[in-house]
């Protein structure tokens, strides 16, 4: 527990977790009206169209959406953060004072992770008590009713919150593998917010040069998997939802386990 203290009094006083905060703002805005959008273009549709698809429009979808707005920027702080946790150390030029006082390097990265975990879930908590204010309000204007009482729509807040945590870890790992500061923040913010374009660019071209079948492999772009997992199959031809959560544990899981075995036998200037 003081380890995890420790790190969250170094989190506190980070200027930039206040300000990646009032970015994630806009950022969430932009996302409820384009999801806001998508449900009243379904609004006259009713609930008979619910297992039906309409171009990348599906009522289930669409509502799952709407509920986990603010997702794509949530999940970015998060990634930021968590990485940041790491690269402060060497920012600031405290890592040797924190791996001498802690020999055991895993414990720190171990109480890195717990903090993670928990800005992990303090996003998902804000993003998420908004959502359930405003999605119901959308929902009950376009389509006459909130679908809180639908399984689906519990299901993919909760499944929201796992990919916030995994995106989390997926941070910590990132961060002991670029331990500058700027250069983390910079190549995680472009990996990802351009690198989804890019890589799905390139799974099309290769589907189109060699076999359709490629397409399926682009749930491997992790903020694919991410939408898999919440929204589920976006198309007959799309994999199963479980899918997406094994390849974001994947990216979690080897992220963390790498992180922590460079930690215990990198040299620390």
């Amino acid at each position: 527990m003081n380890l995890i203290s420790a790190e969250l009094l170094k989190l506190r006083t980070t200027s930039l977790w206040w300000i990646f905060l009032i970015i994630l703002v806009p950022l969430y805005g932009v996302a409820l009206a384009f999801n806001w959008v998508a449900a009243n273009a379904l609004g006259a549709l009713g609930r008979e169209t619910e297992d039906v698809s309409f171009g990348f429009f599906n009522l289930e979808q669409t509502v799952s959406n709407l509920y986990t707005s603010g997702q794509f920027g949530g999940v970015l702080l998060v990634l930021l953060l968590s990485a940041i946790l790491v690269t402060n150390e060497f920012f600031h030029l405290t890592a040797t004072a924190t791996f001498l006082t802690t020999p055991r390097r895993e414990l720190v990265i171990l109480a890195k992770m717990a903090v993670s975990i928990l800005i992990a879930v303090l996003v998902w908590l804000f993003t998420t008590a908004l959502n359930l204010l405003l999605a119901p309000v959308a929902l009950t204007s376009t389509n006459g009713e909130s679908f809180l009482g639908e399984s689906f729509v519990w299901q993919a807040i909760g499944l929201n919150l796992l990919v916030h945590v995994l995106w989390g870890l997926v941070g910590i790992g990132c961060g002991v593998l670029i331990r500058s500061q700027i250069g983390a923040t910079i190549t995680l913010t472009v990996l990802y917010v351009v690198g989804t374009q890019i890589f799905t660019a390139v799974f099309a071209l290769l589907a189109n040069l060699v076999d359709d079948s490629i397409m399926k492999l682009r749930i491997i772009i992790p903020t694919l998997a991410s939408d898999l997992l919440v929204s589920g199959p976006q198309s007959a031809d799309d994999l199963p939802r479980w899918v997406g959560a094994v390849v974001l544990l994947a990216y979690a899981g080897v992220a963390g386990v790498l992180g922590t075995l460079i930690t215990r036998q990198r040299d620390i200037a």
